[in-house]
Protein backbone atom coordinates (compact mmCIF):
# COMPACT_ATOMS: atom_id res chain seq x y z
CA UNK A 1 0.00 0.00 0.00
CA UNK A 2 1.24 3.47 -0.96
CA UNK A 3 2.20 5.70 1.40
CA UNK A 4 -0.55 8.61 2.22
CA UNK A 5 -2.81 7.35 -0.30
CA UNK A 6 -6.09 8.64 1.94
CA UNK A 7 -6.70 11.89 1.84
CA UNK A 8 -8.60 13.65 4.53
CA UNK A 9 -8.83 17.19 5.47
CA UNK A 10 -10.08 20.16 7.72
CA UNK A 11 -10.78 23.44 8.20
CA UNK A 12 -9.79 25.63 10.89
CA UNK A 13 -10.58 23.28 13.43
CA UNK A 14 -10.89 19.34 14.88
CA UNK A 15 -13.06 18.80 18.00
CA UNK A 16 -9.57 17.55 20.11
CA UNK A 17 -5.51 17.09 18.83
CA UNK A 18 -6.50 12.64 19.73
CA UNK A 19 -7.95 13.10 16.06
CA UNK A 20 -5.17 14.10 14.70
CA UNK A 21 -3.09 11.90 16.76
CA UNK A 22 -5.17 8.96 15.72
CA UNK A 23 -4.97 9.58 11.79
CA UNK A 24 -1.31 10.02 12.46
CA UNK A 25 -0.75 6.26 13.19
CA UNK A 26 -1.64 5.25 10.05
CA UNK A 27 1.23 5.96 7.55
CA UNK A 28 -1.31 5.46 4.43
CA UNK A 29 -3.58 8.91 5.87
CA UNK A 30 -2.56 12.30 4.97
CA UNK A 31 -4.32 15.14 7.02
CA UNK A 32 -4.37 18.34 5.43
CA UNK A 33 -4.79 21.63 7.72
CA UNK A 34 -6.74 24.57 6.26
CA UNK A 35 -8.05 28.19 7.28
CA UNK A 36 -10.99 30.00 6.06
CA UNK A 37 -9.15 31.90 4.49
CA UNK A 38 -6.24 29.51 3.03
CA UNK A 39 -6.22 31.08 -1.05
CA UNK A 40 -8.09 29.14 -3.41
CA UNK A 41 -4.25 27.93 -5.38
CA UNK A 42 -3.64 26.26 -2.29
CA UNK A 43 -7.12 25.07 -1.02
CA UNK A 44 -8.32 23.72 -4.57
CA UNK A 45 -5.33 21.05 -5.11
CA UNK A 46 -6.67 20.28 -1.56
CA UNK A 47 -10.49 19.46 -2.66
CA UNK A 48 -9.70 18.28 -5.69
CA UNK A 49 -7.52 15.10 -3.87
CA UNK A 50 -9.51 14.74 -0.70
CA UNK A 51 -11.17 11.26 -0.25
CA UNK A 52 -12.73 12.71 3.09
CA UNK A 53 -13.98 16.22 5.14
CA UNK A 54 -13.94 16.69 8.65
CA UNK A 55 -15.91 19.37 9.46
CA UNK A 56 -14.74 20.10 12.78
CA UNK A 57 -15.99 24.38 12.60
CA UNK A 58 -19.44 25.64 13.48
CA UNK A 59 -22.03 26.57 10.86
CA UNK A 60 -20.87 30.10 11.57
CA UNK A 61 -17.38 29.63 12.07
CA UNK A 62 -17.08 28.01 8.95
CA UNK A 63 -16.62 30.40 5.36
CA UNK A 64 -19.41 29.45 2.96
CA UNK A 65 -17.21 28.28 0.42
CA UNK A 66 -15.92 25.30 2.92
CA UNK A 67 -19.63 24.29 4.09
CA UNK A 68 -20.53 20.72 1.95
CA UNK A 69 -22.81 21.62 -0.41
CA UNK A 70 -23.26 21.09 -3.98
CA UNK A 71 -20.63 23.76 -5.47
CA UNK A 72 -17.91 22.18 -3.15
CA UNK A 73 -18.65 18.87 -3.99
CA UNK A 74 -18.11 19.82 -7.68
CA UNK A 75 -14.38 20.64 -6.78
CA UNK A 76 -13.94 17.95 -4.72
CA UNK A 77 -14.74 14.88 -7.20
CA UNK A 78 -12.95 12.15 -5.03
CA UNK A 79 -14.65 13.14 -1.97
CA UNK A 80 -16.07 10.10 -0.41
CA UNK A 81 -16.78 10.75 3.58
CA UNK A 82 -18.08 14.31 4.90
CA UNK A 83 -18.14 13.62 8.60
CA UNK A 84 -19.57 16.30 10.86
CA UNK A 85 -18.18 17.49 14.53
CA UNK A 86 -20.77 16.38 16.60
CA UNK A 87 -24.17 15.31 16.13
CA UNK A 88 -25.39 18.10 14.25
CA UNK A 89 -24.59 18.49 10.75
CA UNK A 90 -25.76 21.99 9.69
CA UNK A 91 -22.70 23.20 7.24
CA UNK A 92 -23.83 19.74 4.81
CA UNK A 93 -26.09 19.57 2.27
CA UNK A 94 -27.29 16.03 3.21
CA UNK A 95 -29.29 15.66 -0.42
CA UNK A 96 -26.37 17.05 -2.03
CA UNK A 97 -24.23 14.59 -1.19
CA UNK A 98 -26.38 11.65 -1.35
CA UNK A 99 -27.24 12.85 -5.04
CA UNK A 100 -22.86 12.73 -5.28
CA UNK A 101 -22.83 9.43 -3.99
CA UNK A 102 -20.87 10.68 -0.81
CA UNK A 103 -21.45 9.24 2.55
CA UNK A 104 -22.54 11.48 5.74
CA UNK A 105 -21.58 10.36 9.19
CA UNK A 106 -21.93 12.44 12.64
CA UNK A 107 -20.74 11.93 15.87
CA UNK A 108 -24.06 11.20 17.82
CA UNK A 109 -23.51 10.24 21.48
CA UNK A 110 -20.42 11.89 21.71
CA UNK A 111 -21.14 14.56 23.74
CA UNK A 112 -24.72 13.76 25.23
CA UNK A 113 -23.45 13.76 28.54
CA UNK A 114 -22.57 17.33 28.43
CA UNK A 115 -25.55 18.72 26.76
CA UNK A 116 -27.83 17.06 29.26
CA UNK A 117 -25.62 18.08 32.19
CA UNK A 118 -25.85 21.88 30.46
CA UNK A 119 -29.97 21.69 29.68
CA UNK A 120 -30.51 20.20 33.37
CA UNK A 121 -28.32 22.88 34.68
CA UNK A 122 -30.70 25.60 32.68
CA UNK A 123 -33.56 24.06 34.12
CA UNK A 124 -32.38 24.32 38.04
CA UNK A 125 -31.31 27.77 37.19
CA UNK A 126 -34.48 29.24 35.73
CA UNK A 127 -36.49 27.36 37.90
CA UNK A 128 -34.84 28.77 41.14
CA UNK A 129 -34.26 32.43 39.51
CA UNK A 130 -30.50 31.95 39.99
CA UNK A 131 -29.37 34.32 36.90
CA UNK A 132 -32.30 36.68 37.84
CA UNK A 133 -31.42 36.88 41.62
CA UNK A 134 -27.67 37.04 40.26
CA UNK A 135 -28.35 40.19 38.54
CA UNK A 136 -30.80 42.21 40.40
CA UNK A 137 -27.63 41.55 43.34
CA UNK A 138 -25.37 43.50 40.91
CA UNK A 139 -27.22 46.33 40.20
CA UNK A 140 -29.39 46.95 42.88
CA UNK A 141 -28.26 47.18 46.84
CA UNK A 142 -31.65 46.36 48.41
CA UNK A 143 -32.89 43.60 46.89
CA UNK A 144 -36.21 42.04 47.59
CA UNK A 145 -36.15 38.53 48.27
CA UNK A 146 -39.99 38.16 48.01
CA UNK A 147 -39.72 39.11 44.33
CA UNK A 148 -37.87 36.38 43.74
CA UNK A 149 -39.73 33.55 44.47
CA UNK A 150 -38.98 30.22 42.43
CA UNK A 151 -40.20 26.97 42.05
CA UNK A 152 -38.67 23.31 42.44
CA UNK A 153 -38.42 21.33 40.06
CA UNK A 154 -39.00 17.92 41.77
CA UNK A 155 -42.20 15.94 41.03
CA UNK A 156 -42.69 18.74 37.91
CA UNK A 157 -43.71 17.28 33.62
CA UNK A 158 -40.61 17.74 31.51
CA UNK A 159 -41.56 17.37 27.76
CA UNK A 160 -38.33 16.08 25.29
CA UNK A 161 -38.17 16.80 21.89
CA UNK A 162 -36.41 14.20 20.39
CA UNK A 163 -35.26 11.69 22.49
CA UNK A 164 -32.18 10.51 21.08
CA UNK A 165 -28.65 10.25 22.73
CA UNK A 166 -29.11 14.06 24.48
CA UNK A 167 -33.15 13.75 24.91
CA UNK A 168 -32.78 10.05 26.54
CA UNK A 169 -29.97 10.94 29.07
CA UNK A 170 -31.66 14.06 30.14
CA UNK A 171 -34.72 12.03 31.14
CA UNK A 172 -32.45 9.95 32.78
CA UNK A 173 -31.44 12.76 34.88
CA UNK A 174 -34.72 14.08 35.18
CA UNK A 175 -36.57 10.96 36.33
CA UNK A 176 -33.90 9.66 38.74
CA UNK A 177 -32.63 13.26 40.16
CA UNK A 178 -35.72 14.97 40.73
CA UNK A 179 -38.67 12.27 39.98
CA UNK A 180 -40.04 14.17 37.10
CA UNK A 181 -42.52 13.03 34.61
CA UNK A 182 -41.20 12.87 31.24
CA UNK A 183 -43.46 13.72 28.13
CA UNK A 184 -41.87 13.06 24.75
CA UNK A 185 -41.98 13.92 21.21
CA UNK A 186 -40.21 12.30 18.38
CA UNK A 187 -41.86 10.70 15.54
CA UNK A 188 -39.18 8.07 14.32
CA UNK A 189 -39.99 6.37 17.84
CA UNK A 190 -42.73 4.14 18.77
CA UNK A 191 -43.85 4.00 22.21
CA UNK A 192 -42.35 0.93 22.83
CA UNK A 193 -38.66 2.36 22.13
CA UNK A 194 -39.65 5.55 24.07
CA UNK A 195 -40.74 4.11 26.83
CA UNK A 196 -37.55 2.11 26.97
CA UNK A 197 -35.59 5.32 26.87
CA UNK A 198 -37.63 6.40 29.89
CA UNK A 199 -40.40 9.00 28.33
CA UNK A 200 -44.11 8.92 27.25
CA UNK A 201 -44.62 9.15 23.80
CA UNK A 202 -47.30 11.96 22.75
CA UNK A 203 -48.13 14.38 20.38
CA UNK A 204 -46.29 17.60 19.75
CA UNK A 205 -49.43 19.92 20.75
CA UNK A 206 -50.18 17.83 23.98
CA UNK A 207 -46.49 17.99 25.22
CA UNK A 208 -46.63 21.74 24.96
CA UNK A 209 -49.82 21.82 26.88
CA UNK A 210 -48.97 19.78 29.75
CA UNK A 211 -45.20 20.49 30.27
CA UNK A 212 -43.43 22.76 32.90
CA UNK A 213 -40.31 22.39 30.85
CA UNK A 214 -39.91 21.93 27.08
CA UNK A 215 -36.59 20.75 25.90
CA UNK A 216 -35.71 20.65 22.26
CA UNK A 217 -33.08 17.91 21.61
CA UNK A 218 -33.76 17.53 18.17
CA UNK A 219 -31.64 18.05 15.08
CA UNK A 220 -31.78 20.34 12.61
CA UNK A 221 -33.71 19.13 9.36
CA UNK A 222 -36.35 20.28 6.76
CA UNK A 223 -39.14 19.04 8.83
CA UNK A 224 -37.71 20.35 12.29
CA UNK A 225 -36.62 24.12 10.65
CA UNK A 226 -38.94 26.71 12.47
CA UNK A 227 -41.22 23.49 14.06
CA UNK A 228 -41.82 26.13 17.11
CA UNK A 229 -43.31 29.06 16.20
CA UNK A 230 -45.74 31.66 17.85
CA UNK A 231 -49.03 28.51 17.20
CA UNK A 232 -46.46 26.60 19.47
CA UNK A 233 -45.29 28.89 21.93
CA UNK A 234 -48.99 29.87 22.48
CA UNK A 235 -49.80 26.51 24.01
CA UNK A 236 -47.13 26.03 26.67
CA UNK A 237 -48.29 27.09 30.18
CA UNK A 238 -47.65 30.70 31.84
CA UNK A 239 -45.06 29.28 34.37
CA UNK A 240 -43.52 26.74 31.68
CA UNK A 241 -40.02 27.72 30.51
CA UNK A 242 -38.61 27.10 27.59
CA UNK A 243 -35.05 25.20 26.99
CA UNK A 244 -32.77 24.19 23.84
CA UNK A 245 -29.41 23.04 23.13
CA UNK A 246 -30.34 21.82 19.62
CA UNK A 247 -30.04 23.96 16.87
CA UNK A 248 -30.87 27.53 16.23
CA UNK A 249 -33.44 27.80 13.69
CA UNK A 250 -35.97 24.90 15.44
CA UNK A 251 -37.50 28.13 17.18
CA UNK A 252 -38.58 31.12 15.33
CA UNK A 253 -36.53 33.68 17.67
CA UNK A 254 -38.79 36.87 17.49
CA UNK A 255 -41.83 34.73 18.15
CA UNK A 256 -40.08 33.67 21.47
CA UNK A 257 -39.54 37.49 22.14
CA UNK A 258 -42.98 38.41 21.98
CA UNK A 259 -44.13 35.41 24.11
CA UNK A 260 -41.69 36.33 26.75
CA UNK A 261 -42.27 40.21 26.55
CA UNK A 262 -45.66 39.62 26.89
CA UNK A 263 -44.98 37.20 30.10
CA UNK A 264 -47.04 34.07 28.28
CA UNK A 265 -44.05 31.70 29.24
CA UNK A 266 -41.69 32.10 32.41
CA UNK A 267 -38.37 32.45 30.77
CA UNK A 268 -35.95 30.28 28.38
CA UNK A 269 -32.71 28.76 28.35
CA UNK A 270 -31.03 29.41 25.14
CA UNK A 271 -27.62 27.36 23.90
CA UNK A 272 -28.31 27.72 20.19
CA UNK A 273 -29.29 30.86 17.76
CA UNK A 274 -29.81 31.53 14.28
CA UNK A 275 -26.41 33.82 13.96
CA UNK A 276 -23.26 32.47 16.30
CA UNK A 277 -22.52 33.68 18.82
CA UNK A 278 -25.45 36.31 19.02
CA UNK A 279 -24.72 39.96 19.20
CA UNK A 280 -24.62 41.71 22.55
CA UNK A 281 -27.64 43.46 21.61
CA UNK A 282 -29.50 40.78 20.83
CA UNK A 283 -33.43 41.25 21.87
CA UNK A 284 -33.38 37.87 23.80
CA UNK A 285 -30.69 39.16 25.68
CA UNK A 286 -32.81 41.88 27.35
CA UNK A 287 -34.85 39.64 29.20
CA UNK A 288 -33.31 39.01 32.88
CA UNK A 289 -35.55 35.66 32.92
CA UNK A 290 -33.38 34.36 29.08
CA UNK A 291 -30.32 32.38 30.42
CA UNK A 292 -27.88 32.60 27.83
CA UNK A 293 -24.84 30.37 26.39
CA UNK A 294 -23.16 30.78 22.87
CA UNK A 295 -23.50 27.23 21.79
CA UNK A 296 -21.32 25.53 24.77
CA UNK A 297 -23.27 22.75 26.02
CA UNK A 298 -21.37 19.73 24.69
CA UNK A 299 -18.40 22.09 25.24
CA UNK A 300 -16.23 20.12 28.17
CA UNK A 301 -13.06 18.74 28.03
CA UNK A 302 -14.96 15.22 28.27
CA UNK A 303 -16.67 15.32 25.38
CA UNK A 304 -14.10 17.59 23.15
CA UNK A 305 -12.00 14.15 23.51
CA UNK A 306 -14.42 11.66 23.13
CA UNK A 307 -15.76 13.18 20.21
CA UNK A 308 -12.42 13.73 18.45
CA UNK A 309 -11.69 9.92 19.28
CA UNK A 310 -14.87 8.64 18.29
CA UNK A 311 -14.50 10.75 14.65
CA UNK A 312 -11.37 9.67 14.10
CA UNK A 313 -12.11 5.84 14.55
CA UNK A 314 -15.11 6.25 12.52
CA UNK A 315 -13.40 7.54 9.55
CA UNK A 316 -10.51 5.09 9.77
CA UNK A 317 -13.13 2.66 10.03
CA UNK A 318 -14.78 4.14 6.89
CA UNK A 319 -11.81 4.40 4.96
CA UNK A 320 -11.05 0.43 5.67
CA UNK A 321 -14.15 -0.24 4.30
CA UNK A 322 -16.44 -0.43 7.10
CA UNK A 323 -19.72 0.67 7.38
CA UNK A 324 -20.13 3.21 9.13
CA UNK A 325 -22.08 3.18 12.21
CA UNK A 326 -23.68 6.64 12.56
CA UNK A 327 -24.52 7.10 8.99
CA UNK A 328 -26.94 10.19 8.02
CA UNK A 329 -27.78 9.07 4.36
CA UNK A 330 -27.61 5.13 4.58
CA UNK A 331 -29.81 5.13 0.82
CA UNK A 332 -26.45 6.57 -0.80
CA UNK A 333 -24.70 2.97 -0.04
CA UNK A 334 -25.06 1.78 -3.37
CA UNK A 335 -23.64 4.24 -5.59
CA UNK A 336 -20.96 5.38 -2.09
CA UNK A 337 -19.92 1.28 -2.89
CA UNK A 338 -19.22 1.81 -6.15
CA UNK A 339 -17.00 5.04 -6.13
CA UNK A 340 -15.52 3.36 -3.00
CA UNK A 341 -14.35 0.52 -5.49
CA UNK A 342 -13.14 2.64 -8.04
CA UNK A 343 -11.00 4.74 -5.46
CA UNK A 344 -9.40 2.15 -3.71
CA UNK A 345 -9.84 -1.31 -5.50
CA UNK A 346 -12.01 -2.98 -3.30
CA UNK A 347 -16.20 -3.23 -2.37
CA UNK A 348 -16.46 -1.34 1.55
CA UNK A 349 -18.63 -3.68 3.73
Amino acid sequence: MSVNNKRVFYVKYLAHPIYAEILAARPDVRLDRLENETAEDVFAPVLAAAHAYQIGAARDELAPHFHAHADLLKRAPNLLIVSSNGAGFDPVDVEACTAAGVVVVNQSGGNAHSVAEHALGMLLTLSKRIIEADRALRRDPNVNRNSLIGTEAQGKTIGIVGLGNVGRRIAELCKGLLGMKVLAYDPYLSATEMAARGGEKVELDDLLRASDYVSINCPLARDTRGMIGAREFALMQPHAYYITTARGFIHDEAALFDVLRDKRIAGAGLDVWDKEPPQPDHPLLQFDNVLASPHTAGVTREARANMGRIAAEQMLGALDGKRPPRLINPEVWPAYAKRFERAFGFTPG
